[in-house]
């Protein structure tokens, strides 16, 4: 996957480190991102262990970095060799998803059924075996005739993606090969920092773009308006060019010969959200991208946003028979058709291209995957049409794409398409008569812990909570549930309806989900229409501490940090819909300075999580503060050798149901 690709779909903050130092060990290149090297050092050092254990742990670092440069099949054995020296499910569940890339499908769907078994719950990894199926069978019938591909000439060994067509038989892609700007190395790769290149198609020349759009932060995916004066494009910023932080829409207009300078969208302006993908409309109305937004359907979803004489509008949130709970990524809007790619919709592996058209003003079509050879087992994104170069009558469409696929150059690569006229249809056939039906299944789940009862450990995976309770509401209507051993309610949904879901089961937390059908209209092409949703209800462990992710506190400080905000807002709204439980919310220092300051730090931080729960509505008589200081430390090191990442993990924040 690609730089700007993995800065969205993880959202971490990477460390910085000197790759000028010398690196001596396996774990320490891996930690680094210096895959290749990782792996050369790993293999010596899996040969000399003599503990089944250690085996276990060097060979998932083995399976994970064939598994960066792109290289499956190594991967999978790599992987297969730790869960046989005791790693864990953790190689299994990549091992099985490491056949699936690489397209080995029957062998993907047993490895995903014993996983299942193996965690206790078959349902968490039925829709990779129905994904692997319908793959499967696609694969068999064949790929789809009408589509010729070719790898373009100008692939570098390094990460080329997201081509958009550009003016005089030009592309402009993102790369982060050699001579792109900045002189720092990017830590999550080893490689530079992506920029926006240009290259002829006749010449296969290829330059930096134009300044001062490229940066010495990562740029790419980028739109143009249709006379090319405007450009849209993602800028991720870095501090100290090192640690990401988040991605934005950049803007510029070409004026007396030159670009101006890039200034950020103005409405691309809440803090910890990325931003990316822009597809502006031909006529520069309409702009189309991908956000992570909390408020969204799940990872990240497609927006689209409206332009009038006064400026940019409010943003959109795409319908629900595009957007899911999974990542949807790099649309390109093509007159009423729109491309994409998602992680979610079921596909051949990875993130797959699909695309959606337009069937009025307000509705779209559901989803197409457009299958092989466009979709593969590794990532497919980044779909472009070119109609500058289309003069073959039986040529419906030319263009590019992004893959990731074992045949490339080594790495996200670039691939020309064409697409031919496919047989006439057989027009003395009547047409069917077309019955529509839009149906929705609700799950409700619990989650599976690695150890039974004790909700700080590892999560394995979810299964069916049966005899729970569904309120369903919409319009003026309230349906009532009660979940069987399967976890499922199946309802028919209505059109353009805002359906909203409350479970709740004794001995558990309450929770809640949304459905909309609004946007999602009549496809002949698919009349019928099948979603579903998940609601996992945590259960109540009372007067017992759980640590509570991602809560940490700079050092001698207790203000609320960004990256805790979404937890907290996370708590407030269980709270919420909880309003019977009370809590006592602990916070803890690491070791450094004197036992009676850090209590009272502590104090101050666990009172500052308050506050800011009372902020979102949460009445202050439900909620405790205490201050442990470091009388509880979780990383119990010698003080003076602890690393800034255990005195991290020290500052955390614990919550605990009282009542």
């Amino acid at each position: 996957m690609n730089k700007i690709l993995l800065t969205f779909l993880v959202f971490l903050i990477i460390a910085g480190c000197n790759f000028t130092q010398k690196i001596t060990d396996g774990p320490t290149a891996y930690e680094r991102k210096q895959y290749k090297v990782a792996i050369d050092l790993l293999d010596k050092e899996y040969k000399k262990s003599k503990s089944r254990v250690e085996k276990g742990k060097i060979a998932f670092l083995m399976g994970e970095s064939y598994k960066h440069i792109n290289k499956s099949k190594q991967s999978i054995s790599w992987y297969l060799t730790a869960y046989e020296n005791s790693y864990g499910v953790e190689a299994f569940r990549e091992y099985a998803f490491g056949l699936k890339r690489n397209e080995q499908y029957k062998e993907a769907m047993e490895a995903f059924k014993n996983l299942g078994l193996e965690i206790g719950s078959p349902y968490e990894y039925r829709r990779e075996i129905t994904a692997c199926k319908q793959a499967l069978n696609w694969k068999e019938e064949g790929n789809n005739a009408e589509y010729t591909l070719s790898l373009a000439n100008f692939n570098s060994s390094d990460a080329d993606f997201s081509p958009i067509i550009y003016q005089d038989n030009q592309l402009v892609f993102t790369s982060d090969r050699s001579t792109s700007l900045g002189d720092e190395k990017y830590n999550w790769t080893g490689n530079n920092f992506s920029d926006l290149y240009i290259v002829n198609t006749k010449s296969n020349e290829v330059e930096l773009f134009a300044a001062p759009i490229n940066s010495p932060n990562n740029e790419g995916t980028v739109s143009f308006n249709k006379s090319f004066s405007e450009i849209y494009f993602t800028r991720c910023f870095n501090n100290d060019k090192k640690a990401d932080n988040y991605c934005s829409i950049m803007t510029s207009q070409y004026e007396n010969g030159s670009w101006a300078l890039p200034v950020k969208l103005h409405f691309f302006e809440e803090e910890n959200i990325n931003y990316g993908d822009p597809s502006i409309s031909k006529d520069g109305m309409t702009l189309y991208f991908s956000a992570n937004h909390p408020e969204g359907w799940g990872g990240h979803d497609i927006y689209m946003v409206k332009r009038n004489i006064e400026g940019w509008g409010e943003p959109h949130l795409m319908n629900r028979s595009i957007n899911s709970i999974g990542n949807e990524r790099f649309p390109f809007i093509d007159k009423d058709t729109l491309y994409f790619s998602s992680d979610f919709h079921t596909g051949m592996g990875g993130l797959d291209i699909f695309k959606t058209y337009k069937l009025n003003k307000t509705t779209w079509s559901s989803v197409y995957n457009l299958k092989g050879p466009i979709n593969s087992g590794n990532d497919d994104f980044g779909l472009v049409i070119d109609y500058s170069t289309q003069k073959d009558k039986d040529i419906l469409q030319k263009g590019y794409f992004t893959s990731k696929r074992e045949d490339g150059m080594g790495n996200d690569d670039i691939y020309v398409f064409e697409k031919r006229l496919p047989p006439p249809i057989d027009t003395s056939v009547p047409p069917p008569v077309i019955v529509y039906e839009m149906t929705l299944d609700i799950y409700v789940l619990e989650k599976i812990y690695k150890i039974p009862g004790d909700p700080n450990s590892p999560v394995l995976g979810r299964k069916p909570l049966s005899a729970a309770n569904l309120d369903v509401v919409f319009g003026e209507q309230n349906k009532s549930f009660t979940i069987k051993d399967e976890g499922l309610v199946t309802i028919n949904l209505e059109e353009e309806m805002e359906y909203d879901f409350f479970a709740s089961k004794e001995d558990y937390l309450k929770n809640s989900e949304k459905f909309s059908t609004k946007g999602i209209g009549k496809d002949p092409n698919k009349p019928i229409l099948k979603f579903e949703i998940e609601i996992v209800l945590d259960r109540i462990y009372r007067n017992k501490e759980i640590t509570l992710k991602n809560i940490y506190y700079d050092f001698d400080k207790w203000d609320i940090r960004k990256d805790a905000q979404p937890t907290l807002n996370q708590l407030a709204n269980t709270l919420i819909q909880n309003p019977e439980i009370r809590i006592e919310l602990a916070s803890h220092t690491d070791c450094r300075g004197n036992s009676r300051y850090n209590e009272d730090l502590s104090q101050k931080r666990a009172q500052s999580a308050i506050y800011y729960l009372i902020s979102k509505g949460v009445s202050a008589d439900r909620l405790r503060a205490i201050g442990y200081g470091e009388n509880k430390l979780s990383v119990d090191c010698v003080c003076a050798r602890c690393s800034e990442d255990e005195h991290q993990a020290n500052r955390r924040t614990t919550v605990k149901i009282i009542e």
